[in-house]
């Protein structure tokens, strides 16, 4: 009786297990040969949505910790076409890599895509977070902070200030003979943001800022748990404390701008100022205008806007240098201009300016190709509020849609030998650095509104640095997820020219 009580278990057990595997095959055909859903001319665009669940989310990450990061791209580009459905990280997505597609992607914003990141990042930077923000208060507050970094005081102001931050990282190396690249220069480049946004000097203040920023951005890619011990809820302590200076040093900066009650407008200095003189002039305005941004999101906002100038100017440093080491034709190129400018402004005991350094056309190739092989921003994610069709793709209504700029950085049809570091590929393509298919600081209504000041801390940087030592780079490779970073954080060993680099 038993042995047939044990017979019908087994009997049973592959039964069920047969159904399950018809049950996943089902909903794997479906996701992989189903759901072609079309509407008018429009059609979903091909592609396979891999497991159930899982998607193709492990493709998708270990190609980011590859040598090739866009493979996951091209592989799927070579079976599918420039547009193509995937699932990644849970989510239903159209991926492209058409400049084309994406342009329209970049441009189109608010009534048609919204923003979409992961839930951790939605979790740090909250519900009023700059990220999410739409419409009119967007457009506005965007508006703003471009004018402000754009405006000829600031320009004046910040060159001498990233000058003399330049100049003292520098002269702290001279004695070094090693020195750990990516993390000194990223030291250097948060005092320059630090004092962008809110006028902070070295200091307490300082130190405290960043080491609780380090920890509060490691967060922003992590399973999305906020019990006690968790990476978000360490990250989340971190904003906290955070939030706490950057509410003083906002409360302080407010009472000062009260005690003044100058009819004269006062002169603004940085980006904390910026939004309170916004949110002074609104006060003034007669009743029914755009509502004033509160204090608790213009602290936030500060936080969140450490964010892109982390990451973007001290990984492009590191790896220009990373870049310039391996192509000595293209570093006796650089420092051959820079040495130039350096000889001239001496002899007439000239200041360089802003327009100096961005005039330095062959240092403005060697950035573009920089930021065009770095892929620091590597994609856009946005989410469809509505069917959207772009060149005969639907894209449905909830879908997300990953606007793949690695993708077209790399492509061989747009740049010839796209991984080979070429700056003089910018002197033939006309130094095309707002075109459809060179979007490092994203595009449309989002472009970085400091795409300019990066520019500028880049160029200052590698002038004081190739006018000032010699070096050798030991070797290194790029990561690329979940950043891109130096894997060893780029040893080098500097020589100075001279012992007097003031």
């Amino acid at each position: 009786m038993v042995c047939c009580w044990d017979d019908v278990a087994a009997s049973l057990s592959i039964v069920v297990v047969l159904l399950l595997l018809l049950l996943l095959g089902g909903i794997f055909w479906y996701y992989s040969c189903g759901n072609d859903g079309a509407k008018g001319g429009a059609r979903i665009p091909k592609g396979s949505s891999g497991w159930p669940l899982l998607g193709e989310t492990l493709d998708f990450i270990a190609s980011g910790y590859s040598s090739k990061p866009v493979s996951f791209m091209d592989k799927r580009k070579s079976l599918y076409g420039e547009v193509f459905r995937s699932h990644i990280l849970g989510t239903p997505i159209v991926v492209s890599t058409d400049p084309e597609v994406n342009k329209v992607v970049l441009q189109n914003h608010g009534s048609t895509f919204v923003p979409a990141y992961p839930k951790s990042i939605r979790e740090l930077l909250g519900q009023n977070s700059i990220l999410q923000m739409n419409g009119n208060q967007h457009k506005r507050l965007h508006s703003l902070i471009g004018g402000f970094l754009r405006s000829p005081h600031f320009k004046a102001w910040i060159t001498g200030d990233i000058q003399r931050t330049v100049k003292s990282t520098l002269a702290s190396w001279e004695h070094s003979g090693e020195v750990l690249f990516q993390a000194e220069i990223r030291k250097m480049t948060f005092k320059v943001l630090v004092k962008v946004l809110m006028s902070v000097d070295p200091g307490e203040d300082l130190d405290f800022l960043k080491r609780e920023f380090e920890e509060f951005i490691k967060g922003l890619i992590c399973v999305p748990i906020k019990l006690p011990g968790t990476r978000l809820y360490k990250s989340l302590k971190a904003k906290e404390r955070l939030l706490k200076l950057v509410e003083r040093i906002v409360k302080e900066r407010k009472f000062d701008m009260e005690e003044e009650r100058s009819d004269e407008k006062r002169m603004v200095k940085d980006v904390v100022d910026v939004l309170l003189q916004e949110n002074c002039d609104i006060s003034n305005e007669k009743q029914g205008q755009v509502q004033g941004l509160p204090l608790d999101i213009i602290c936030g906002n500060i936080i969140e806007m450490m964010i892109p100038g982390e990451e973007t100017v001290p990984t492009a440093l590191t790896l220009a240098i990373k870049f310039l080491s391996d192509s000595p034709h293209a570093l006796k190129h650089l420092k051959e201009e820079n040495m130039e400018l350096k000889g001239r402004k001496d002899s007439s005991r000239e200041e360089i300016s802003w327009t100096d350094y961005m005039s330095l056309q062959f240092t403005q190739n060697v950035i573009s190709e920089t930021l065009r092989l770095a892929n620091i921003i590597n994609a856009v994610w946005r989410k469809a509020v509505k069917d959207v069709e772009i060149k005969d793709y639907l894209i449905p209504q909830g879908w997300c849609v990953l606007a793949s700029l690695i993708s077209v950085h790399m492509d061989d049809k747009v740049y010839e030998n796209p991984y080979e570091f070429n700056p003089w590929r910018w002197e033939e393509m006309g130094g095309t650095a707002n075109s459809s298919s060179f979007t490092p600081f994203g595009g449309g209504q989002r472009l970085c509104p400091g795409l300019e000041l990066s520019r500028l801390e880049i160029s200052i940087f590698l002038h004081h640095f190739v006018t000032t030592f010699s070096w050798v780079a030991e070797e290194d490779v790029v990561v690329s997820f979940p950043t891109v970073k130096m894997k060893r954080g780029l040893p080098i060993r500097v020589t100075p020219f001279c012992l007097n680099v003031a």
